[in-house]
């Protein structure tokens, strides 16, 4: 459910941290890029509400260019306005999830045919972002867990080398975080997958790309199944 508590400035502080990245230029833009970080890394939950005076305080910005980058979050389905009530973070529904794993299937099988052909340097995104993950789990952070298998997959998208891709993948992965939340157990939902990730690395970087297509669509399908049956159990109503 989304809640109706005031949000008050500090708890906006770690966004706050990072209001020295915003430039004159573009505001709008640089605090929606911004927010959808916070988003991506868990740092903002769904149902939260931005309350434009808080926000405002934190990144030292106008309700004007706020109001801007609120409209384009709400665009990319991350923020939704309720009349009289505000601006919340958005709470995803099962068929939201169904359709975002859709497309993520689509997406990542692009950047998987890519891979005997793809840049060095987009190779080594990809273990990067394993090397992430496997690190926070050293640290028992299962939220920059759940963020780095985000980033894993973005990476597997990216093998194609389409900007385009990049910018579909980013907007759709912070949808999905949103849907983490509906997991009470961040260890029982990451971990599994996080086994899944390493072995399709190994897979990938062994040249074996059908058996990743194969790997990819149990993966993306057992993900989509886990988190919609955890949906539905804790909102029975949706």
């Amino acid at each position: 459910m989304v809640s109706d508590e005031r949000a008050t400035t500090g708890e906006f502080s770690a966004i706050a941290a990072d209001r020295g990245r915003l430039g004159r230029t573009s505001a709008a833009q640089r605090v929606a890029e911004l927010l959808c970080e916070h988003i991506t890394e868990g740092r903002l939950a769904p149902g939260t509400r931005l309350s434009e005076e808080a926000l405002g305080e934190a990144l030292a910005v106008s309700r004007n260019t706020l109001r801007e980058a609120f409209r384009l979050l709400v665009d990319q389905r991350l923020l939704v306005h309720q009349l009289n009530r505000g601006v919340f973070v958005r709470a995803l529904r099962p068929a939201d999830v169904a359709d975002i794993f859709t497309l993520r299937l689509a997406l990542e099988q692009v950047g998987v045919r890519a891979a005997p052909h793809a840049a060095p340097e987009l190779i080594a995104a990809v273990r990067g972002a394993l090397a992430t993950a496997e690190a926070a789990e050293q640290r028992g952070d299962w939220v920059a867990v759940g963020t780095a298998d985000l980033r894993f997959h973005q990476a597997v998208a990216g093998l194609a080398g389409s900007e385009r891709i990049d910018e579909c993948m980013a907007r759709l992965l912070a949808e999905l975080r949103l849907a983490f939340g509906a997991v009470a157990d961040a260890r029982g939902l990451h971990e599994p997958f996080l086994r899944w990730n390493q072995a399709l690395a190994g897979l990938l970087e062994s040249g074996a790309t059908d058996d990743v297509e194969v790997e990819l669509t149990r993966y993306l399908d057992e993900a989509r199944r886990v988190i919609v049956t955890a949906m539905t159990e804790t909102e029975p109503d949706r």
